[in-house]
């Protein structure tokens, strides 16, 4: 005999008590995840690098909660700040600057010392950006407990990055990293930016690349206080010793440094882990020279006050861009320059005045 068929139409049960509770405390849990700002900069101080990458997402948000929640992190972990000595690193693409990074920045974590890596690459929205793939690439220093490797805001304000770069130095030094290697791709004004915010400049170079070839101006290699002629081995070896006495010739050339540092040149192979520790030591004799006659003080003030003239001009043409009568304006005066109905300079004159009117 067939079994009797089981009736569908059974009415639908209420959610038990535990499942009413599991769900409660999942909501819970989930708000918890999304810390406030005392807890990520108390995280922060703890070196929880989750948190760290929590906050230097906030830095780079453009949500205007995110900003706020950002500039009281900032604050927060200022009193922590300053304790590092920060390196800019620099060179064209295909220099091997990854390779580079991970070896140095090994050779420092064996020093017992803990390695944040950020980068300064603004032109990341056209070309990927150096460091965005430098992560996948450095998968031994990525390991590291006492390394962390920050990829660079996109974006195509220079100043926009660099700001959110020289807000991620303060919470990377509260955080505990005191030694900061700026990374920048190289190619064009970003060198300036990473100058402005560093303590060494350390430029990579090819040999027998020729200074046209790969792109670094003559203003790069003033900025250097040392040049690193990497790829120095096998047939290149003697091509980078030339490369390096032709460099130093160079260098006697410019102007001496107000930091009464002789720039010096160096070779290596990175990619056989050779000639690493040299600079390093080259790196400590720049830092004891600038320490002992005060100039490294004093450039940390003249930064700071660099930063304060970078930050006014990006939040006024943030401000100024942003503003309601601004953006209804702008699309017809540039309308009216490409008729030759006005001129460039009436524009601007007209933008100025409607910014400077007061609300009404």
């Amino acid at each position: 005999m067939a079994a009797k068929p089981t009736s569908t139409h059974h009415k639908q049960e209420k959610p038990s008590k535990s499942v009413e509770a599991a769900a409660a405390a999942y909501i819970k849990n989930k708000r918890k995840n999304t810390p406030d700002s005392d807890s990520l900069i108390q995280d922060i101080r703890k070196g929880n690098q989750v948190a760290l990458s929590r906050a230097i997402t906030l830095i780079e948000s453009t949500n205007e909660k995110h900003r706020e929640a950002a500039r009281q992190i900032i604050e927060g972990c200022l009193p922590y700040a300053n304790q590092s000595v920060r390196i800019g690193i620099t060179g064209v693409p295909g220099v091997g600057k990854s390779t580079f990074i991970e070896q140095f920045g090994k050779l420092l974590i064996q020093k017992g010392k803990k390695v944040a890596v950020l980068a300064v690459d603004p032109s990341s929205t056209l070309s990927g950006g150096s460091i965005l793939g430098d992560k996948t690439r450095m998968e031994e220093l990525v390991k590291e407990d006492r390394a962390f490797i920050r990829p660079s805001a996109t974006g195509n304000s220079l100043g926009g990055v660099a700001r959110k770069t020289r807000e991620s130095i303060i919470l990377c030094e509260a955080a505990g990293f005191d030694m900061i290697l700026i990374e920048t791709v190289g190619v064009g004004q970003s060198e300036t930016a990473v100058h402005s915010m560093t303590d060494f400049f350390l430029l990579l170079k090819l040999a027998g690349a020729g200074d046209e070839l790969q792109g670094i101006k003559r203003g790069i290699m003033e900025m250097a206080d040392v040049i690193v002629i990497n790829k120095a081995d096998g047939e290149n070896v003697k091509a980078a010793q030339q490369a390096k006495v032709e460099f130093n010739r160079a260098l006697h050339l410019f102007p001496p440094k107000e930091s009464g540092w002789t720039p010096q040149t160096a070779t290596c192979s990175a990619l056989k882990n050779e000639g690493i520790e040299p600079i390093w030591d080259i790196v400590q004799a720049y830092l004891k020279h600038t320490k002992e006659n005060g100039y490294f003080e004093h450039e940390r003030i003249q930064q700071n006050k660099f930063w304060l003239h970078q930050t006014i001009e990006e939040q006024l043409k943030t401000d100024f861009y942003s503003h309601p009568k601004i953006k209804a304006t702008l699309p017809e005066l540039l309308k009216a320059i490409e008729t030759h109905t006005t001129s460039p300079f009436e524009a601007a004159k007209q933008l100025f005045s409607l910014f400077s009117e007061k609300e009404s």
